[in-house]
């Protein structure tokens, strides 16, 4: 028989511990000694005491609380019929001391597991907030690929948040997800119906453009003078919207534009051509008719005018910037051939002439009659109206016999 403060070995090789409240059977170890039975119970005690100083340890340390607690619950269990040989009251008063110390851990755990929940929360409804606003917007003006992107970047954040943030309330987790949802379905439905939109454009745009490209091949064999028609065409261009095979469709409205052009160009270098040639002609004719003098002799200077108006028709047209110095020039010689034949028809008219002198001899009648009365007027004021008067008519007189 064995034993020790703590157990006592029997003949039989069972393997008693002695507690407080009187000793407990902890087991039988037969074929062995009474000290090796003992000894395999003081062991089992020795590692109970190495789990309790452990736990002390980890207390004083402040690790896990929660992995504290349950070895703290699951050491307290082990230590009430615990079979091992031992101050396992001792142990269990050891345990037992440190409940307090680690109900503070438990609530300090909680604490800050309640704070990170509130940085959790707020950091989704950051989420939330950002997409909401998002789905606040005119969706009839937002770039979509933009819009896209930051709506996978929030979505990316949900998730980091989920996977690295602390584990939030079911309730509150689903309300707030159930209200990024609903900003997301917003914005995936107005992203629908836009590219559905914008896919009838594109399909209606192409229908108009691949129009005006056939319109404009119809204007090509036209050739110089659709120039104006291909403008309209044109400005319908720019007015029809982008298509998927806007390229293509360019290229082919662009080179009947370009054949136009090309067309208008040679017309424009023919007319210029044309145009230099009449220059030439009709400064040459322009010298002629420096000999033009109808003040000498006015038959000589129609017949020359009229040869060089023939000439001149027949020359043909100058560009607009040239018209000063032919056009005019030839108008200011024109203009005075017929001054001059209108004057010398005015000096051998027979009755231009009559009546001429008939103007004279009333003029003459009228002097003579007024002299008569300033002769016998006495009032100085009847006699400056009859002087003035007089005056006039003479003044009359003078231009009609120099116009005579």
């Amino acid at each position: 028989m064995s034993a020790n403060n703590f157990g006592r070995v029997d003949a039989e090789n069972n393997v008693y511990v002695i507690e407080p409240n009187g000793e407990r059977l902890v087991g039988q170890v037969p074929d062995v000694t009474a000290d090796e039975a003992l000894a395999v119970f003081t062991k089992r005690f020795a590692d109970l005491e190495t789990n309790v100083r452990i736990l002390e340890q980890r207390v004083a340390n402040k690790t896990d609380a929660d992995s504290i607690s349950k070895s703290a619950a699951k050491l307290t269990i082990d230590l009430l019929e615990a079979h091992a040989v031992g101050d396992l009251q001792k142990l269990r008063e050891r345990v037992l001391a440190l409940q307090p110390k680690i109900q503070d851990l438990l609530n300090s755990k909680k604490a800050e597991n309640q704070e990170a929940i509130a940085a959790g929360l707020a950091v989704r409804e950051a989420i939330v907030a950002k997409a909401e606003n998002l789905a606040a917007e005119n969706l009839t003006k937002v770039i979509w690929k933009d819009m896209s992107n930051k709506l996978t970047e929030l979505f990316n954040e949900w998730q980091a948040s989920q996977k690295n943030g602390p584990r939030i309330p079911k309730a509150e987790a689903d309300a707030l997800w159930k209200r990024f949802q609903n900003a997301r379905n917003k914005l995936e439905s107005a992203k629908r119906t836009y590219f559905a939109e914008a896919g009838n454009k594109a399909k209606a745009a192409k229908n108009a453009k691949e129009n005006l490209v056939k319109r404009a091949q119809e204007l090509a064999e036209k050739g110089a003078d659709s120039v104006a028609e291909y403008r309209k065409l044109l400005d319908e261009w720019k007015a029809a919207g982008r298509t998927k095979n806007d390229d293509a469709l360019w290229a082919q409205f662009k080179l009947a534009g370009d054949t136009i052009y090309s067309a208008k160009g040679e017309q424009m270098a023919q007319v210029s051509a044309e145009q230099g040639e009449a220059l030439t002609a009709k400064l040459a004719l322009l010298e002629e008719a420096k000999a033009i003098d109808p003040t000498k002799d006015l038959a000589k200077a129609k017949e020359l005018l009229l040869n060089i108006q023939n000439r001149w028709e027949k020359a043909g047209r100058v560009a607009r910037t040239d018209m000063a110095k032919t056009e005019d020039k030839l108008k200011a010689i024109e203009t005075a051939v017929r001054n001059a034949e209108r004057d010398h028809w005015k000096a051998t008219d027979p009755a231009a002439k009559a009546r001429k002198d008939d103007v004279t001899i009333k003029l003459e009648e009228a002097i003579s009659k007024l002299e008569g009365e300033l002769n016998a007027a006495t009032d100085k004021k009847k006699i400056a109206e009859l002087t003035d008067a007089i005056e006039a008519r003479k003044s009359w007189l003078k231009v009609v016999s120099q116009n005579a």
